[in-house]
């Protein structure tokens, strides 16, 4: 998961100047660099950035998610793939490129994440051995 921390400009040359360090060295310590990010200095320059205003923002895929009026919701992302899930049933189908590739009966919530990671990681290439863990 890549993240990082977000402020202003001013907070930027604030933090160097305080720290007495680089634009460098500041960019790494938001950007939770994992080379040069991790040092003692690092920490206290993102903690510093957090007091001053700061966000911790998460970078992640864009995945649009539809409700439907029958109950059914539809989870598309940007390799082609769809579930549907019932709200009913629980049922939940795994679609790649309008083919049903899984399938799960009754899921739990819980389940989810683990149904959505297959889903945003299907490609033509792997697809048959994704079909024997969807249950196809």
């Amino acid at each position: 998961m890549e993240k990082y921390i977000h402020v202003t400009k001013d907070v930027r040359l604030y933090l160097a100047k305080t720290f007495n360090v680089s634009d460098k060295t500041v960019w790494n310590a938001l950007s939770f660099d994992k080379k040069r990010g991790e040092t003692d200095c690092a920490k206290r320059i993102r903690k510093f950035a957090l007091q001053k205003g700061g966000i911790v923002m998460v970078v992640v895929p864009e995945v649009e998610v539809l409700y439907d009026y029958d109950g059914v919701i539809s989870q598309y992302f940007p390799n082609g793939a769809k579930l549907e899930s019932n709200k009913n049933t629980g049922d939940t189908e795994l679609l790649y490129k309008g083919e049903c590739v899984g399938r799960w009966d009754n899921i739990k919530l819980c389940d989810m994440d683990t149904i959505q990671q297959l889903a945003a990681g299907l490609t033509a290439e792997n697809l048959a051995m994704m079909a024997e863990i969807a249950r196809v």
